[in-house]
């Protein structure tokens, strides 16, 4: 196994004193300089503090730009990639959808309602839907994170809510995110007794297998489209992970349109 050719440089450089043998280095032969001269090393970094910690620190920061470099590459690889193979979610009769059913474009969030990023991405939403109209339908599904202790009772409460009025769903989905520092049951149950729905229902549902199912399925649907964080989308199949400015989507859209019309 090779070891970083600045770190091997230096160190032989400090066990020899001779600078033209640090060259190319492996680690077996750096191994053997420090089994026959153990000491020399330790007190040549104590004597090279300031030196050594530069070096190393460079090559550091040289690593970390050029990892970042390729993940930025994959990443815009595997976004064009996207626009010949889009991800497929479900979405069936049951689907709650906002917006026409044969609009243009579908987009599909998933997202956790106490997540602060979640409820920028909210009004990215609304503001695309209202620039789009009747061109864009919108689905939320739930990927609620573990550490967010009230962002899964806030996704059954939804859902309870969604069995006796959709509409009424969607009103409650608008009200969770505009006051996300109130989110709690006491909330939940105030918000849907406001909107006129039997809360008693809403509590006994929220906890029925059917609702936490549904659930489970949105969060295992995101972890298959590899959504470890919040919010993720999917538009018309291509993916966006995180709270991106209006103008990621609307390129998307662009391409899509341009896409379609060749």
């Amino acid at each position: 196994m090779r070891i970083s050719r600045a770190l091997a440089a230096l160190t032989i450089a400090i066990l020899t004193c001779t600078a033209a043998q640090a060259t190319e280095i492996t680690g077996d032969e750096l191994a053997k300089a420090l089994q026959q001269n153990p000491n020399v090393l330790i007190e040549a970094i104590k004597a090279n503090k300031k030196a050594i910690f530069d070096i190393i620190n460079q090559t550091g920061l040289e690593e970390q730009a050029s990892m970042q470099k390729e993940a930025e590459e994959a990443e815009r690889k595997a976004h064009e990639d996207s626009f010949k193979n889009p991800l497929k979610p479900a979405i069936d009769n049951k689907t709650r959808i906002l917006g026409e059913k044969d609009a243009t474009y579908t987009l599909v969030e998933y997202s956790d309602f106490q997540c602060p990023y979640c409820a920028s991405a909210y009004h990215t939403v609304k503001e695309l839907s209202k620039r789009h109209g009747r061109e864009l339908r919108f689905i939320y599904k739930h990927l609620p994170l573990p550490f967010h202790a009230q962002a899964m009772p806030a996704a059954q409460w939804l859902e309870a809510v969604a069995i006796q009025s959709p509409e009424k769903a969607w009103k409650f989905h608008d009200i969770l995110f505009e006051n996300q520092s109130k989110l709690g049951v006491d909330f939940f149950k105030k918000t849907a007794k406001d909107l006129g729905v039997d809360v008693e229902k809403c509590e006994k549902d929220a906890e029925s297998q059917a609702v936490k199912d549904r659930i489970a399925a949105d969060v295992e649907e995101a972890k298959q489209f590899g959504f470890n964080g919040t919010p993720g989308f999917l538009l018309n199949g291509i993916p966006v992970k995180g709270a991106y400015p209006i103008e990621h989507f609307e390129e998307i859209i662009k391409k899509l349109a341009a896409t379609k019309a060749n």
